[in-house]
């Protein structure tokens, strides 16, 4: 009894000393653990230069016993076989042409701009409220909700709202959102065209996507419009299709360089939050206008060769996850009316499991393309054994860490980012610029990930050879990819939208 006492009331070095005992193993055991997974991952992606090398000593031994008698003779063995000489060498230029002439084109990222709103349409939490509550469309118990969204939601006090919103009531018009949407577009491409040099004429594909506003004549035609675009430019406008249309949009545009030689693609990213603002108090339905605020994004795609060398990025993968075929996921992003008639989006509760759903899918097909063979290997060993062996064994979830060097993940909100930090093991160095993007900027929809990666440049992080992977989700449901390589030192262009703030992040959240 007198022990016991002495060890639970006494100077606390017993206590201590328990504790030690048992963290230091599993910290040990840790260490060892990374350790030998990264002498595998090393002996594994070395494995083909270890197996060749003892071949390279015996070809060199040999070689260094070569005399020029054998020199001689090796000659006049060729001079006797000059048909088969001939005919091998035919074959191999014909292989190299047929190489060369059918592979796909590389596609460069000239440069990109994201749209920052004049500061007269920042929306503090405060604000929003207020003008919430002065609407009168609210009820105390949707008030409440709305507020408690914000409290938990990332978003910090600069966010921004259109013009409209602003007004009490709000001046909901087909006008104000074509302002809307030429203050977000125009102000993008503006950037975009200035630091570019590009000339009007040179655009030959122009890709637009803005899932919730597709007035006629369409916002392609705006732009066309606007800057006065050659005649015979292909022009798409993609609708309906949720905040991972920035990546189908960039796969289209990609599509139509593989075809059109020299020429270069426009990629516009946005969406306009006028005319869908919810005035009702379905609670499923309130959530889109916690999240969402104006942003916008503006992308030039080259495949002409000489752009290599003043281009940021290269694309290498776009890998897109469409489970529309199925119920659940297509109802869980719903625009829909309720039961008063107010027009709305209606986020279902099983959201985030239907996300995760797509993403293990989507992960699937892009893991071979970009995961190190090493974390392949692993990956088929515990299908194998959960196949064969069993069921119960969890899946190896592949460490992407080693594929890329920087994520950004579409800032839909604090639980996506949260769960996908989570299920693919990241640091959360690796999830900084899409919670900054969320705090600063709100959940700008599909132009989000560009918001991310000027985030990343800003802050000096990308260097040349840096592998970042675009990841967004969207209605349908859909989870889409981009894989882009850096092709030099990045350097954040001019008049970037972290350009006056970059200093202040990343901020300390609280929720």
């Amino acid at each position: 009894m007198d022990g016991a006492g002495d060890s639970r009331h006494g100077d606390g070095s017993v206590g201590v000393q328990i504790r030690q005992t048992r963290i230091l193993p599993d910290f040990l055991q840790s260490v060892n653990l990374k350790y030998v997974k990264l002498g595998y991952h090393y002996l594994i992606s070395n494995l083909l230069a270890l197996c060749l090398l003892p071949l390279a000593v015996v070809i060199s031994v040999e070689a260094s016993q070569t005399d020029p008698e054998d020199l001689r003779q090796l000659w006049i063995h060729l001079q006797y076989n000059l048909v088969s000489i001939i005919a091998c060498s035919a074959v191999l230029v014909f292989g190299l042409t047929v190489y060369v002439m059918t592979r796909p084109r590389p596609i460069y990222l000239v440069d990109f701009s994201c749209y920052l709103p004049p500061d007269r349409l920042k929306v503090p939490v405060s604000r929003f409220m207020n003008h919430s509550t002065l609407t009168g469309d609210f009820d105390e118990s949707s008030l409440e909700f709305q507020r408690k969204i914000l409290e938990r939601s990332g978003l910090g006090e600069d966010t921004y709202l259109p013009e409209a919103m602003h007004h009490v009531p709000p001046t909901i018009s087909m006008a104000a959102a074509r302002e809307e949407a030429e203050q977000v577009m125009f102000g993008a491409l503006d950037k975009l065209f200035t630091n570019t040099n590009v000339k009007a004429k040179d655009i030959g594909v122009l890709v637009v996507n803005c899932s919730l506003f597709n007035p006629t004549p369409s916002l392609s035609a705006m732009i066309v419009n606007k800057y006065k675009l050659r005649g015979n430019i292909r022009s798409y406008n993609l609708g309906g299709m949720g905040c991972s249309a920035g990546v189908i949009a960039v796969d289209l545009a990609k599509d139509m360089l593989l075809v059109h030689r020299n020429t270069y693609a426009v990629v516009v990213s946005t969406e306009n939050i006028t005319q869908n603002w919810y005035f009702g108090n379905k609670k499923a339905m309130l959530i889109p206008n916690c999240l969402f605020r104006v942003g916008g994004s503006a992308v030039l795609l080259s495949n002409k060769s000489r752009d290599k060398r003043r281009s940021k990025y290269m694309l290498s993968h776009v890998v897109r996850t469409h489970r529309g075929a199925d119920d659940k996921a297509f109802r869980c992003v719903y625009q829909e009316q309720d039961d008063t008639g107010r027009t709305g989006v209606s986020l279902s509760k099983e959201l985030m499991a239907i996300a995760g759903e797509t993403l293990k899918t989507n992960i699937t097909t892009l893991g071979p393309l970009v995961l190190p063979i090493s974390e392949q290997i692993l990956f088929f060993l515990t299908l194998v054994v959960k196949k064969l062996f069993n069921g119960k064994v969890k899946p190896y979830i592949p460490d992407f860490k080693l594929a890329f060097e920087h994520f950004c993940i579409h800032a839909g909100g604090r639980a996506v980012i949260d769960e996908l930090e989570k299920n693919l093991q990241l640091s959360p160095v690796h999830v900084e610029a899409s919670r900054m993007t969320l705090h600063r900027f709100g959940n700008t929809s599909s132009s989000s990930i560009w918001y991310e990666l000027a985030y990343i440049e800003a802050k000096g992080r990308m260097r040349r050879g840096n592998r970042v992977w675009q990841i967004a989700f969207g209605s349908g449901f859909k989870c889409n990819s981009a894989v882009w390589e850096a092709l030099r030192n990045v350097k954040p262009s001019k008049d970037s939208p972290w350009e006056d703030c970059i200093d202040k992040y990343p901020v300390t959240l609280s929720y």
